[in-house]
């Protein structure tokens, strides 16, 4: 629902979710995510019409992103505090990088008030060195991302620069390995697939790319355990 209203400029409060066909209103029992889709076998209740298997399926992906956090994050008292902060940053991140590959842009109305929100999430459950850390994390890589954006026009979007910051911050609280690989697998995995579709003759040099996602799946990846490569060469270089 997030990522269709959004970026139409729509509440996402009002009017309550209804048929995009037929415009009835969603029962409330068939609104529970991915059960209610099965209910109704991916058809409106009322006209019969198919319902995008995309509901589901995103409604499935951030139950198992939440799940992963858990586990993650969810074994000790220190990483409990947390969980609030990375829940969120997990529900913003998959509505981001969707919307970002729907019409290639990234929200102010969801990265802005982003901002203040994990910051103060991270505040209430998080260390004071932790969280000079993460201030530092967010404007390193914001700057980094301003820098390619103002040499390269057209590289990247300015979205783009505004999601780094949160990137680099939720990275960085973490530990600087995090932040480090977080940063470098964003423009690896951009690249990688720039190839790929390159080779599959479904992309040229100038085709431009949806760069949200990927910084989205780097952080992940290095969140969820990738990180510690990271921390491991800097440990090795005596960072």
């Amino acid at each position: 629902m997030v990522v269709h209203r959004v970026p139409a400029g729509e509440s996402v409060v009002r009017p309550p979710s209804a048929c995009p066909q037929c415009g009835h209103l969603i029962r409330a029992r068939h609104n529970v995510p991915v059960v209610g889709w099965l209910v109704l076998r991916g058809r409106c209740y009322d006209c019969q019409e198919p319902i995008s298997a995309r509901y589901p399926w995103v409604e499935l992906g951030t139950g198992v992103g939440f799940a992963l956090v858990a586990l993650r994050l969810g074994t000790d008292e220190g990483g409990l505090r947390l969980l609030p902060a990375y829940l969120a940053f997990a529900g913003v991140g998959i509505a981001l990088a969707l919307i970002d590959l729907d019409v290639q842009r990234l929200p102010d109305a969801i990265v802005l008030p982003s901002y203040p929100a994990l910051a103060a999430l991270l505040a209430i459950g998080g260390d004071g060195p932790a969280l000079v850390r993460a201030a530092e994390g967010t404007v390193a890589l914001a700057a980094f991302f301003f820098v390619i954006w103002y040499v390269a026009p057209g590289g990247m979007g300015f979205g783009d620069v505004k999601l780094s910051g949160m990137v680099g911050g939720m990275t960085a609280y973490l530990s600087w390995g995090t932040f480090l690989v977080g940063a470098f697998l964003g423009f690896l995995l951009g690249a990688v697939a720039g190839l790929m579709l390159m080779a599959g003759g479904r992309a040229g040099r100038r085709t431009a790319l949806p760069f949200g996602p990927f910084m989205v799946l780097g952080a992940w990846a290095a969140i969820l355990g990738a990180g510690h490569l990271g921390d491991f060469y800097l440990d090795s270089i005596g960072f």
